[in-house]
């Protein structure tokens, strides 16, 4: 029988081709300290010259949304110049290639004017004529401006290439004719080396601007250039004095660390004691500035008489016996008239000479050595009652378990210790955390010690 052959099934549409779906290259970004380099410059022969090093702001990353980073690039290098005289500044801006990936790419050019705003051009040539056509700028702002301090101040350092003949220090009233303008210009420098600042409201009269300039001779008419200035706001104390507050200072990258700061500084207390204004204060000082700032007060303490009778009787008491093993130890603070007598003769407040007066003391103890032991007790007792508000020697609560027949948990006796003594009981509950907290005490006072060594060391060597 033969075998039945199965007809060939007719030849259908072709199947479909699957679409294959796209996904956008996953883009992780680059920091923006990464691929951002700015460079401060007083002349167009220093642009793009590889003398000139870039100088570090606090940290870009804070300008650009989100986690700091810019997407869309490949290859990506910014260099940002800024024209120290007229304060302009150009953004030379290369890659290799742009990627649309899945965070888009981003707006350079609106980044950047968040940052510089108006001082920024489009074109480096543009930019380069800046330093012929701006040329006077800084003079021009600071016509009519108050000279209230010219050349070398006693005891000032200046370490650099600048003759103290060449400084001058102008105030001006941020509502003055020009005065908002020049600010408008050193903002982008406040929010790129002024960690955490914002710029002040210039529509504020009791905003003042204090100028550090440098005059450089020149063929022509004197060359005018920003070394550094403070931002002050003068406010009201009842019922009839006026205080100071320090809210930026700046001191120019290129000019750091030659002692402008300081001289900057001398002539603002020199100014707060002529004007007779109740005190001195700074927000939120950077731990740079305030090493500077304790070093300038400790040398107008030592040379101050009226509080010398209170270092002496504080270094007395303190070298008397081991306080370490005491109970109660002194709290070794100023007295209130030594606060008022400091206050109102130059102008330190309160918070700034308490500071002060544990290094004094520490400049007072000779040798030294011999009373670290002691001492460090001290600064233990004063970083503690900062921490907790309240004294070292103060009573502690405790909690003592008791016997009960009702409810074993509920049943304890809180109760105060008479001089900060534990009680023996074996039964007391010690906080679990203690350790910690004491771990950390530990290294806040060592923290403490060390800038006072380091204050100490400057102001010896002086």
């Amino acid at each position: 029988m033969a075998q039945k052959h199965q007809s060939a099934a007719a030849p259908g549409p072709e199947p479909k081709k699957r679409r294959r779906v796209g996904f956008s290259p996953a883009d992780t970004g680059v920091e923006a300290n990464e691929c951002i380099k700015i460079y401060l410059v007083s002349s167009k022969e220093e642009v793009g010259s590889p003398d000139v090093s870039c100088v570090t702001p606090v940290d870009l990353n804070d300008f650009f949304d989100g986690d700091g980073k810019i997407y869309g690039y490949q290859g990506l290098k910014i260099n940002v110049w800024i024209n120290s005289i007229s304060l302009h500044s150009y953004a030379d801006i290369t890659y290799q290639s742009t990627t649309n990936g899945d965070k888009g790419i981003t707006d350079l050019k609106t980044a950047l004017q968040n940052i510089f705003a108006d001082t920024i051009v489009d074109s480096k040539d543009e930019f380069l004529q800046t330093f012929s056509t701006e040329r006077d700028f800084i003079r021009n702002m600071v016509s009519n401006g108050e000279v209230i301090h010219s050349g070398a101040i006693d005891g000032s350092n200046i370490n650099a290439q600048v003759s103290p003949s060449d400084l001058q220090v102008l105030r001006m009233e941020i509502g003055s004719p020009n005065a908002g303008l020049l600010y408008s210009r050193l903002v982008p420098l406040v929010l790129l080396f002024v960690d955490g600042s914002n710029p002040i409201d210039v529509t504020d009269p009791d905003w003042h601007l204090y100028l550090l300039i440098q005059k450089k001779e020149d063929k022509e008419e004197p060359l005018y250039q920003i070394v550094g200035f403070t931002a002050i706001y003068k406010f009201y104390r009842y019922p009839d004095r006026l205080r100071m507050r320090l809210s930026q200072i700046l001191v120019l990258p290129s000019f750091q660390g030659k002692g402008f700061g300081s001289y900057l500084m001398e002539v603002v207390n020199k100014m707060a004691v002529a004007e007779d204004v109740y005190d001195l204060t700074v927000e939120e000082p950077s731990e740079k500035f305030q090493h500077i700032r304790t070093c300038i007060d400790i040398n107008r303490l030592l040379a101050f008489d009226p509080i010398k009778p209170a270092i002496d009787s504080a270094v007395e008491t303190l070298t008397k016996g081991k306080l370490s093993k005491k109970a109660q130890i002194p709290r070794f603070t100023p007295p209130s008239d030594a606060v008022e007598k400091v206050r109102e003769a130059l102008k330190i407040n309160k918070k700034q000479f308490l500071k002060c007066w544990e290094i004094l003391i520490y400049l007072a103890l000779d040798p030294i050595d011999k009373y670290m032991e002691d001492y460090t007790c001290v600064i233990t007792n004063h970083v503690r009652t900062d921490i907790l508000g309240k004294d070292i020697e103060a009573p502690k609560k405790q909690m003592v378990d008791v016997p009960t027949t009702f409810e074993a948990e509920a049943s304890f006796v809180v109760f105060k210790s008479v001089n900060g003594e534990e009680a023996k009981n074996n039964n007391v509950q010690v906080d679990e955390n203690k350790p910690d907290q004491e771990q950390q005490l530990k290294q806040l006072v060592e923290e403490r010690i060390r800038e006072i060594k380091l204050v100490a060391e400057k102001v010896s060597r002086r």
